[in-house]
């Protein structure tokens, strides 16, 4: 005969954890419940009740389950949620297996009740789960909230008789509450993962209630079948409808780097206060220009319609990758956009960057060469012409602006060529796990290639992003490339070793040490 754990994960659950704990008595050699510190009398009940009582922390409902897995004593798990018990047929079906322990993961359906009537039609019903199982065999994963055991063993899967009753839903507010909940979950989850549209938000809702009302004979339920159903479609709508309102809702920092350059940097600073939608704060990321600069910026600061930030170092030499390292630090927003600041940019930039910003890659725009000519004329005059944004200057056909020719020739690049950091955006996490830029790099040259390299081993893909979010790189004349052999031995390292976190990066900026 084998050992079971039960195992229950709780928040506030003093209305139902006693019925589950008491069905898995007959049962379980020990009951574990993990508490999200309860501020019911959830875990005076539980002490009650003889069961292992551990508090923990919440994050999300697959990390808590998979915590409680670790708390098991035993080989052998038994999970339910505190709002299900089992039901007589499926207790005796688990004595049965107990005995004898054919299969090493057991399935068994799960029965949900609607305003205290159970549901047998519909989505709802059978509602398969693996709920007993090796635990050698399996994790919890899925997606939150609706987490699924994830095998990664194969091994028969048992079905057994039986069902586990779930305590669901009293009325049409809890319903609602628990699908506003639920909803907001995916679609953080999700945000810039999946996409959404007006389509897809009504062609989810609208076949969510025809699967369950009509092709699962929800129909056959009454009014509590047509509530499922209803509920299944208002599940649908609002979880796209949360994730579309996510998506276009991004919010952005822009990192601008600059080196006693103040009237490039006045272009520029121009440049985004006629963007179609600002940035929601703009970094100055100075390593280590003069007081012209610095009074450039507290004038613009005065007026400028969203957060000012001068970040600045002291000038010991060219120090790019510490400077971003410290801009970034400073950043309040989940998305980075990060550009040199001879970078003009046209009134959609932001917006393009944005639109384009999916999890697991990042953005290298593109630059818009001008020549040294018109590039002086706009310095010394320091206006942006409508005839500017509009169709660009010396190379026009670069600065076409076109969402079909951005799908069509916009493409994923591995590896150290053809990197260009004046234009670059990435999500903030992203960029904390490879820890920043490495500020063993001095001088011109490699940071931002062994910056891509380290991003590509931690499986962030470089997108190349053509025809949209490009930026008018204003002439300036060649750094020194004195430094440039060290620099490419510390690359070559990263390729070598692939490596995805540098030594000295970003945490140095963020634990405060010089």
């Amino acid at each position: 005969m084998v050992k079971i754990s039960g195992v229950i994960i709780t928040y506030n659950e003093e209305r139902n954890i006693a019925r589950c704990i008491d069905s898995l008595k007959p049962i379980a050699d020990e009951i574990v419940v993990v508490d999200s510190f309860s501020k019911d009398k959830t875990k005076e009940i539980c002490l009650a009740m003889g069961v292992r009582f551990v508090e923990h922390h919440f994050r999300t409902h697959i990390e808590q389950k998979n915590f409680a897995l670790t708390q098991a004593v035993h080989q052998h798990i038994l999970s339910l949620d505190a709002d299900e018990y089992l039901s007589d047929e499926l207790s005796k079906s688990i004595l049965e297996v107990k005995n004898k322990w054919p299969s090493e993961i057991y399935r068994m359906n799960r029965l949900s009740s609607y305003g205290g009537k159970w549901i047998r039609h519909g989505s709802w019903y059978p509602d398969r789960k693996i709920r007993l199982w090796n635990k050698a065999y399996g994790i919890w994963g899925g997606e939150n909230p609706h987490d699924r055991v994830v095998l990664s063993r194969e091994s028969r899967i048992f079905q057994l008789k039986g069902d586990i009753l779930h305590q669901a839903y009293k009325d049409a507010k809890q319903t609602l509450d628990k699908i506003q909940r639920y909803s907001d979950i995916f679609a953080s989850e999700n945000i810039r993962r999946r996409s959404s549209s007006i389509l897809k938000i009504l062609g989810h809702a609208t076949f969510a209630f025809s699967k369950s009302y009509f092709i699962k004979r929800g129909i056959l339920d009454g009014f509590e079948g047509l509530m499922v159903a209803k509920a299944e479609a208002n599940h649908a709508f609002y979880k796209y409808s949360r994730l579309y309102e996510v998506n276009r809702n991004i919010r952005a920092s822009l990192i601008i780097t600059t080196y006693n350059r103040p009237d490039a940097l006045e272009l520029v600073l121009i440049s985004v206060l006629k963007q179609e939608v600002l940035p929601d704060e703009v970094i100055v990321a100075d390593d280590g220009s003069g007081e012209e600069t610095r009074n450039l910026i507290e004038r613009y600061q005065n007026t400028f319609p969203v957060p000012l930030v001068h970040c600045w170092q002291e000038d010991i030499g060219f120090r790019l990758s510490a400077i971003r390292n410290r801009a970034i630090e400073l950043c309040k927003e989940d998305y980075i956009i990060m550009i040199d600041g001879d970078i003009v940019l046209p009134p959609r930039f932001v917006i393009d960057h944005k639109d384009h910003a999916w999890k697991r890659q990042f953005i290298q725009g593109s630059r818009v060469l001008l020549l040294e000519k018109k590039t002086m004329e706009m310095l010394s005059s320091k206006r942006i012409s409508v005839d500017f944004f509009d169709r660009g200057i010396d190379n026009r056909f670069n600065s076409i602006q076109s969402k079909w020719l951005t799908k069509l020739f916009s493409y994923y690049r591995t590896g150290h060529r053809h990197v260009r950091g004046a234009n670059f955006s990435f999500w903030r996490d992203d960029i904390l796990f490879v820890n920043g830029f490495n500020e063993d790099f001095a001088g011109w040259g490699r940071e931002d290639s062994d910056f891509a390299v380290r991003m590509n081993n931690a499986g962030i893909r470089r997108k190349h992003l053509k025809f949209a979010g490009f930026g008018f790189h204003l002439y300036h004349k060649a750094y020194s490339r004195k430094q440039l052999p060290i620099n490419d031995a510390i690359l070559a390292r990263t390729i070598e070793n692939k490596l995805i976190r540098c030594e000295n990066g970003i945490t140095k900026a963020l634990t405060g040490q010089a």
